[in-house]
């Protein structure tokens, strides 16, 4: 992925790197919030350090970090944080068209580098897939960079969550700025009905569902929004694009 050097001298690498930046201040906070949560609920440094480093899931971090301070089973905790991750398996998805002419490696690399914003950026920026080799290369130098960018500050800013968790009250509520920068990107990007509708929907169902435990409202939010716009999508207004 990025490790490979040809990315690093390609445009595209650093185009990825500035529409990161972009966002970046709602993710730090995201991370440092994450940080201070960790240590706060109980984990000792050298855990919620090594959690940091290694899960890279804000999400799911967030998701497990009651229920590690309840003492709840290692299965309920693996369940949860597998069910919030789950829509990465509809990210999966549609990234294939984009990723199965790179090797094994690099597409491993991606798998645990990638975030919501960096697939949310990378999709807006090539909506369809390259067929021809430069084409290819762009994609995936854009994408290393910026994933790589978006990565390193995730890390920097939760490692100093860890280290300020003594001096950063949890009633800051720093971790909204995160929710604010996805709203943004999910606002450019709502430009046809279809993703109107799929929005819509998928509001609705997980707040709908919110009391299903394991985060779970997550879950149907996506069956429910992929369900109903299978079943629209054939419709003459799916495609058509939202008036400003």
């Amino acid at each position: 992925m990025f490790f490979d050097p040809a990315n690093f001298r390609h445009p595209a690498f650093r185009q990825g790197m500035v529409d990161t930046l972009k966002v970046a201040p709602g993710i730090w906070a995201w991370g440092l919030m994450t940080g201070v949560a960790m240590v706060q609920a109980g984990l000792s440094p050298a855990m919620a350090t090594l959690m940091t480093l290694v899960i890279y899931g804000g999400s799911a971090q967030l998701a497990a970090i009651p229920l590690l301070a309840a003492g709840a089973p290692v299965w309920v905790i693996l369940a949860t944080a597998f069910c919030v991750n789950l829509r990465f398996a509809v990210f999966s998805l549609h990234l294939r068209q984009y990723m199965m002419a790179w090797p094994r490696w690099q597409r491993l690399c991606i798998g645990y580098f990638i975030a919501d914003m960096n697939y949310v950026q990378f999709v807006h920026t090539y909506p369809q897939a390259s067929e021809n080799t430069e084409g290819q290369r762009s994609e995936m130098a854009y994408l290393s960079g910026n994933c790589f960018l978006n990565w390193f500050g995730w890390q920097v800013s939760g490692l100093a969550g860890v280290v300020l968790a003594a001096q950063v009250p949890l009633q800051w509520g720093l971790g909204f700025a995160g929710v604010l920068a996805l709203f943004g990107i999910l606002c450019s990007l709502s430009q046809t009905r279809m993703r109107v509708i799929s929005l819509a929907v998928a509001g609705a169902a997980a707040v709908a569902a919110y009391a299903l435990p394991m985060r779970l409202n997550i879950l149907v939010a996506i069956a429910a929004a992929v369900a109903f716009c299978m079943v629209i999508e054939q419709t003459p207004l799916a495609g058509k694009q939202v008036n400003n």
